[in-house]
């Protein structure tokens, strides 16, 4: 049997050869495909989440698994903190999302805000001293990092952040396509789900104090009653009324007796804890939860509320000073027997605090009642 000539082992090692690279590139495509699947799967996941802590929730525990990412972490500039205030009054655990920032200012977040360039993903090796802000809690070997910026119509509102123990996951010399567009729908869902959760507070709190109306207290409160049964803790509520506002309304005009409202309700604010929860029951009538406080803790902030009301006057925006002084009654949720339904217990607890304020009332007023 003759040997095969030069030519022909040539023409063999050849051909073993684009077989060989015929393999990998099946391989890689069936790859990308798996990857590209996994990514519009992601995508369906995160248009259709249907609040903040779905979404963001969604964007940590699945795009580290589908992308193969170390860590993954979100940066949203909140120059007023006005998101993250909506979400916490929403019921938003931030404890439960410790890879979630914000920042009062878009510079802060490294990229080009030059006016006539739009921000582009910053890729390239880790930098604890440059990337400390983006990554607080980083993986041990962290080495390469993405930074994709979350554009809204010209306009910067976070940051992506992707962080991979592989050196060469991320070098400025890759191409930006596809984090560019993984940005691009993020960036949609996030400004759309805040938008949508923006409108449900608004739909929850009394606009002209910007506390929160007697639709969501009665949520709040049986959502409350039922998380106290079930961890045990402590819960108060206080009535308050505005002692003789018809004759704030009589003296000092509409107007005023709304400066008088509003000025009520940032100084009763001011003596409670961001668990606390305020809300207008209608008119000068406002009613507050004091979670995990038993009676006595809720009437020592009860007493600061009536001192803080009453030892200053009022400054009304045309310039008038009027005294005001509020009368509050207070109880404490004793009833934690589990066969008793929810809303009946939240009536009973409001219905005991609104009798001691009418105690309050008939005793002179300018007083704290607790209801025995």
């Amino acid at each position: 049997m003759h040997e095969p000539s030069a030519s022909t082992r040539e023409l063999m090692a050849e051909n073993q050869t684009l077989r060989a690279r015929m393999a990998y590139l099946l391989e890689q495509a069936e790859r990308n495909h798996e990857i590209m699947c996994r990514h519009q799967a992601f995508d369906l996941q995160i248009v259709g989440a249907g609040s903040f802590p779905d979404l963001v929730g969604t964007i940590f525990r699945t795009l580290p698994i589908i992308s193969e990412l170390d860590i993954v972490t979100l940066s949203l500039v909140d120059p007023d903190a006005d998101i993250y205030t909506v979400m916490h009054r929403l019921g938003v655990d931030f404890e439960q999302f410790p890879n979630l920032m914000f920042c009062e200012h878009a510079v802060e977040l490294g990229f080009d805000m030059s006016p006539e360039r739009r921000p582009l993903p910053i890729l390239g090796a880790y930098a604890p001293s440059r990337h400390c802000a983006m990554f607080p809690h980083p993986p041990a070997g962290l080495q390469s990092v993405a930074l994709v910026p979350l554009l809204r119509n010209t306009r910067l509102i976070g940051s992506l952040n992707l962080g991979s123990t592989d050196p060469t996951r991320f070098t400025p010399s890759l191409g930006t396509d596809f984090v560019e567009h993984m940005g691009s729908i993020i960036a949609i869902c996030l400004e759309n789900v805040i938008s949508n959760e923006m409108l449900k507070y608004i739909g929850l709190t009394d606009s002209l104090t910007g506390v929160y109306n007697r639709r969501y207290m009665d949520r709040r409160l049986q959502e409350e009653i039922a998380r106290a049964r079930r961890q045990g803790y402590r819960l108060s509520c206080m009535y308050i009324d505005i002692d003789h506002f018809k004759r704030v309304n009589d003296t000092v005009g509409h107007q005023g007796g709304d400066d008088v409202l509003r000025e009520v309700c940032g100084r009763i604010k001011a003596e409670l804890r961001m668990s606390d929860a305020l809300g207008r029951f209608g008119g000068e009538e406002f009613v507050v939860l004091l979670i995990d406080a038993d009676l006595d803790s809720a009437s020592m902030v009860a007493q600061r509320i009536r001192a803080s009301v009453a030892a200053h006057p009022v400054e009304l925006s045309g310039g008038e000073r009027v005294d005001v002084t509020v009368s509050i009654g207070v109880a404490a949720l004793s009833d934690f027997a589990r066969d008793n339904a929810v809303e009946g217990v939240a009536q009973d607890l409001v219905a005991s605090a609104d009798a001691a304020l009418y105690q309050a009332k008939a005793g002179g007023r300018n007083k704290v009642v607790t209801f025995a």
